[in-house]
């Protein structure tokens, strides 16, 4: 990957164009690791409306021992949210280059991790599921706040029940007959619906691939995906340590 262009993509200096395209990039990771990883831990890790809808599900019929899965998916997929704030503000006030890589960089880390070491970490029960589970939900927290905090909550790369509705909105909007002299004229976003469209694609190729490198693979299917993501992060952190080896050798 050239490095001006891995630059651009994860750099602190943002550029819509840079958003979308990275807005994409990590729709295919996060489909990969949903999809994917449903096979390996025989749950999808970033439908959080489907785990708090389980668990209300199991308060109302007075199964108590139900939600406690779901309380562990939650708690992991908001610690990993948190976790992605917390080094993004770390870097901004610093300015570091690094501002939106280094969470990539983690996420590449762990990944990893679950490739490596995924059938061990099976077998070990973390927050009332097992430590793969916590994991992916992490991983998911961490990618969705990133992109969120990037676009400026304009893009979501985990989220495909909002992505569909954006999607059914502009083409409500492109169907409707404003009617000649409409005072106040409809418009679709076609350069918005195109975005939408391809985030949604790309999470689903994600989501085959994934599914495809699990089925044949198992747990280091999940290494290309860390691979993708270093090349992707390397460059703004590599600038990082540039910058502190020339301030250490002027002072």
């Amino acid at each position: 990957m050239p490095i001006h262009y891995a630059r651009k993509l994860t750099g602190s200096k943002r550029s819509a164009d840079a958003n979308q395209q990275l807005g994409v990039l990590l729709a295919f990771v996060a489909g990969a690791i949903n999809a994917g990883g449903f096979l390996a831990v025989q749950q999808y890790t970033s439908h959080m409306t489907g785990i708090l809808s389980h668990m209300a599900d199991s308060l109302a019929l007075g199964a108590y021992r139900l939600m406690l899965p779901g309380l562990g998916a939650l708690l992991s997929f908001l610690a990993g949210a948190a976790c992605s704030t917390l080094m993004v503000n770390f870097a901004r006030q610093r300015k570091l280059h690094g501002e939106y890589a280094n969470p990539l960089l983690l996420e590449a880390f762990l990944l990893l991790c679950f490739g490596v070491l995924g059938a061990r970490l099976a077998s070990i029960d973390g927050l009332f599921v097992p430590l793969t589970v916590m994991l992916l939900c992490f991983l998911m927290g961490l990618q969705n706040a990133l992109i969120t905090k990037i676009s400026k909550a304009d893009i979501r790369t985990t989220h495909i029940t909002g992505i569909v509705t954006d999607i059914g909105i502009e083409l409500g909007k492109m169907l409707y007959w404003n009617g000649p002299g409409a005072a106040h004229p409809v418009r679709a976003d076609r350069q918005r619906l195109r975005v939408l469209c391809l985030l949604g694609l790309a999470f689903f190729v994600g989501g085959v691939a994934g599914a495809l490198g699990f089925k044949h693979m198992g747990y280091v299917a999940t290494i290309p995906l860390a691979l993708l993501l270093v090349a992707l992060a390397s460059v703004p952190a590599v600038d990082d340590l540039l910058d502190v080896t020339r301030a250490r050798r002027v002072s």
